[in-house]
Order: structure tokens, then C-alpha cells, then sequence
């Protein structure tokens, strides 16, 4: 499936393939963080397809648990994440954060990763009240 994005205030913008099949919801610590949010919803880009088609992410690069190195991608400007990727200047694939991808609505979660780190009240939100706009 073809992919296009952005950052919140459009400075980055992007495209990629992807398979939707392989979206994901992380619950570890570092996506916790790095998000603000109880975890972060991902697809991996097809090898070779992502393309900046506008601006230059800031990188941040972070250690995981297993002591492998992976970049993180994110707008200068508003701090909007766009990926992760391997320490690398010529990664094979790119780990896309959905909520900046214009798809979004068409890529569902398939699986949940690191779920011991889930925080448990995040797991099942139907039963708060919830307000169609503020």
C-alpha cells in the first residue's frame, strides 16, 4: 500500500509503501516516553520506499534493552515523531509512526509488542465516557 505523510506543521513530508498486515501497537517504555502516550502505533516501510519528499528530520538516537542503537526521526519544529530506524545512514526500512501518516484510518493494529510494560489501565478505554469534540 502506498503511504504519504507529514509532521504537524507540514515541514516533513513523506511517502513509502507499507504493508498493512504489519502495523503494530508497542507498549515498552521507550515508545511511552518518546510518544507521551501509553504506547505508539508503527508499520514498517517496505525496503527502499521511504522517500522525504520535504525538510530534514532531527535525529535523536536512542539505546534499546537489547543495546542495538536506533535512530529516532521527529519534526525540529512542532515534534512530531516520523520514524525509528537502524543506526545506520542508509537503513534498509523505516519504522513509521502511524499518526502522522494521512492513511491511517486504513491501518488498524494487527499485533501488540511489549506488553509486559503495558500500562493497564490503557488496554481498554470503552468503558470512559466519551465526548465526540472538546
Amino acid at each position: 500500500m502506498k503511504i504519504d505523510g507529514a509532521c504537524h506543521c507540514g515541514s516533513i513530508t513523506y511517502e513509502a509503501s507499507v504493508d498493512p498486515q504489519r502495523v503494530s501497537v508497542c507498549n515498552c517504555t521507550d515508545c511511552q516516553v518518546l510518544s507521551g502516550s501509553p504506547f505508539r502505533v508503527s508499520v514498517p516501510s517496505e525496503p527502499g520506499t521511504f522517500t522525504l519528499r520535504s525538510g530534514t528530520p532531527a535525529v535523536y538516537v536512542k539505546t534499546a534493552e537489547s543495546g542495538n542503537r536506533r535512530r529516532q526521526g521527529f519534526c525540529a519544529t512542532c515534534g512530531a515523531p516520523i520514524y525509528a530506524s537502524a543506526d545506520s545512514d542508509a537503513p534498509e526500512s523505516y519504522s513509521l509512526r502511524v499518526g502522522g501518516i494521512r492513511q491511517r484510518a486504513q491501518l488498524p493494529p494487527k499485533r501488540r509488542i511489549w506488553c509486559g510494560s503495558a500500562l493497564a489501565w490503557s488496554q481498554d478505554v470503552s468503558g470512559i465516557p466519551a465526548v465526540e469534540r472538546q
